[in-house]
């Protein structure tokens, strides 16, 4: 059975566990949940959110109340869905990718916020720091910072070593989308590579965008990670596939529905560690006082059987230092 599909059986099964230990008698406590996907996209990673809150005690319609908001990919609904969590007086505030984690700051100062998918929160202005966040937000981090791309960009070429030329895929609307990009051509030229940058702004520019590559005909692509990209990930997977060229993707979850490869940590283990985040809140914590974590576990996927499909072979080196291969 599919992982996924597992999550969501054991959400709609579970038996109820004992009520957590510090909690008011009898008091029912309300969580925001804010993210930017549709509810198809992350209602896997959801579930996987409620589950965590289950291991510590906390059951949804019984010492807890879980609001769930999806922009579908839409980062104008965002500021709306976050006032309206920000109206409900929940007791703490679940945000997803920065866009969320910004729409739910902007809405209070005082609710207090787990993000759990931010990128470089420091830099975005999200947190003073690390260490000691200050004002009301807390959690968690998608990435140890810029070198990912790194990380990500050499994996690429270590698979492909002929590659010189890269294509680029980046979301011109995401607020995050000029810093990335900066720290993308920096590690690219770090490694000696050429860039092609191709801007979307919506789902309706892919199939132009990736037309394109027939005439300028870049050696491979690459696809940060972005809230538009996984929502759309089925999709993307397929032109990139039918470009017949080798592909490095932001998240696992693009590897899954056939991208090529993706070196990226596991989006339900930072749903399940922001549960603990809120179970302290909820306990008495400050988000000031507790440290912004980040993933210490990347993971290499590559899809053997996209490969294949490709007429691409993957050096035996690599596979061997894959974290999963699929078949």
């Amino acid at each position: 059975m599919d992982r996924r599909a597992f999550i969501s059986t054991m959400v709609g099964g579970l038996v109820a566990a004992p009520l957590a230990a510090e909690a008011q008698p009898g008091k029912v406590y309300r969580i925001g949940y804010l993210t930017v996907p549709s509810r198809e996209t992350a209602q896997g990673v959801a579930n996987t959110f409620q589950l965590g809150l289950r291991d510590l005690g906390w059951i949804a319609g019984q010492n807890v109340v879980v609001d769930y908001r999806f922009a579908d990919s839409n980062l104008d609904r965002l500021p709306d869905l976050a006032a309206e969590l920000a109206r409900l007086r929940t007791d703490v505030i679940v945000a997803g990718a920065n866009a969320a984690v910004m729409a739910a700051k902007n809405a209070t100062l005082t609710i207090p916020i787990v993000m759990f998918l931010a990128f470089d929160p420091v830099g975005s202005g999200l947190v003073a720091s690390l260490a000691r966040p200050g004002g009301n937000i807390t959690g968690l981090t998608l990435t140890t910072g810029p070198e990912i791309y790194g990380k990500q960009l050499q994996l690429l070429k270590n698979a492909f070593p002929r590659v010189s030329r890269v294509a680029i895929l980046v979301n011109r609307d995401s607020p995050s989308y000029a810093r990335a990009l900066r720290e993308i051509e920096s590690a690219i030229r770090a490694l000696g590579l050429q860039r092609q940058v191709i801007e979307v702004r919506d789902p309706g520019e892919f199939e132009n965008a990736f037309a394109g590559l027939t005439t300028t005909r870049p050696d491979a692509i690459f696809v940060p990670l972005d809230s538009m990209f996984y929502q759309h990930r089925v999709r993307l997977a397929h032109l990139a596939a039918k470009s017949r060229l080798p592909a490095m993707w932001g998240l696992r979850e693009h590897a899954e529905v056939g991208g090529l490869m993706a070196y990226a940590t596991d989006l339900n283990d930072l749903a399940r560690r922001a549960a603990t985040f809120v179970d302290k809140i909820l306990k008495g914590a400050k988000p000031a006082d507790l440290p912004i974590e980040q993933p210490t576990k990347f993971e290499l996927i590559i899809n053997l059987k996209t490969a294949k499909a490709l007429g691409l072979s993957i050096p035996q080196s690599l596979l061997q230092r894959a974290d999963e291969i699929i078949q």
